[in-house]
């Protein structure tokens, strides 16, 4: 934007000043040095801009003055007008540029269906954003900085960005809570997390709601509000580091199996359909994926860890498996097409 501004800006400015220069010279010699440099200086610029003061230096009975007066307000006149015009035309641009930018972007997210709403692009935010995009997840974002909503574009230009306060309910209605299937709120408030966790449930009681929490007494209080699951930051900081203690190896192979671009390999969970209902693992070909190892079988309280294939499955039964983004979704269309 800066460099766009020089590149307008640049020669306008240097004519302007020339201008300036010349005006300032030209009535300190017309007016024969009787008259101060500011006193010339300032005739030039009430000539350029039409004020209309008054002549500071006296023309009467000087028609070269006066022709250099006309010379000097045709140019400056032009010159400034063009200055002024092209500034204030840059400025209606831009507003209406964001002003289309933003409706487009409505638009879009009315379209959208079982996406994800992210309250809050900070520093926990960002990480929860990084991890909905690598997994190929639709998401809008709410943060109420507006800069930090442009480092979100900038970044990732695939995603919607909302600025304003998530826990207002027109906000929540503009990211498409109602068609929505999950809301993080993670913000850095406790009590804006459970505001936003209330109004969501309010307007879609079937979404999902995860929640973070600085404070463990509020957790509570959180889940009491509308939150499926509340995430207390000291609990996760104290397992991670227990288990680096334990089990370091496990660990490394959590943190490179998340790392890794090429792979891209996270745990998932796919429902069954109603069509593999009393159907057993070995009838469903999983062979075909050739990325994915089942891990376990949840259904309802019960969990079958490393199923064998003669395991019955249920409808509405989780699989649990370690794939990549691109099978999820393909696993996800063969089990509930």
């Amino acid at each position: 934007m800066a460099q766009e501004l020089l590149r307008k800006f640049r020669i306008p400015f240097l004519l302007l000043l020339t201008i300036l220069i010349v005006g300032t010279s030209g009535y300190y010699y017309v007016g024969e040095g009787r008259y101060s440099v500011m006193d010339c200086l300032y005739m030039t610029v009430i000539t350029i801009l039409t004020i209309g003061y008054g002549e500071i230096i006296d023309l009467t009975y000087s028609s070269y003055g006066r022709l250099f007066t006309i010379f000097i307000a045709f140019t400056g006149i032009g010159t400034a007008t063009y200055i002024i015009s092209t500034f204030t035309a840059l400025i209606v641009e831009g507003q209406l540029k964001e002003t289309f930018k933003k409706r487009r972007m409505e638009k879009k997210i009315k379209k959208l269906k079982d996406h994800y709403i992210l309250c809050g692009a900070g520093r926990v935010g960002s990480v929860i954003l990084h991890e909905l995009v690598s997994t190929g997840r639709p998401c809008v974002v709410i943060d109420r900085d507006e800069e930090m909503i442009q480092l979100v574009t900038d970044r990732y230009p695939e995603v919607y960005a909302i600025a304003g306060d998530a826990d207002i309910e027109e906000v929540l209605e503009k990211a498409g809570i109602r068609d929505a299937i999950g809301i993080f709120a993670s913000t850095g408030d406790d009590n804006q997390n459970l505001v936003i966790s209330l109004t969501s449930k309010y307007i879609n009681p079937s979404v999902r709601v995860v929640a973070r929490c600085l404070e463990a007494a509020n957790q509570q209080k959180m889940k009491k509000a509308g939150a499926d699951t509340v995430i207390t930051e000291n609990f996760i900081a104290g397992m991670r580091m227990a288990s680096e203690m334990v089990r370091p190896t496990v660990v490394s192979f959590l943190d490179k199996m998340l790392a890794d671009k090429d792979k891209n390999l996270r745990v998932e969970e796919i429902e069954v359909s109603e069509k593999f209902h009393n159907k057993i693992i070995s009838e469903i070909e999983m062979e075909q994926f050739k990325d994915t190892l089942i891990l376990a079988i949840s259904t309802g309280e019960d969990w079958s860890y490393s199923p064998k294939g003669d395991h019955i499955l249920i409808k509405g039964c989780k699989i649990v498996v370690i794939t990549t983004p691109r099978e999820r979704e393909n696993l996800v269309k063969f089990f509930t097409d």
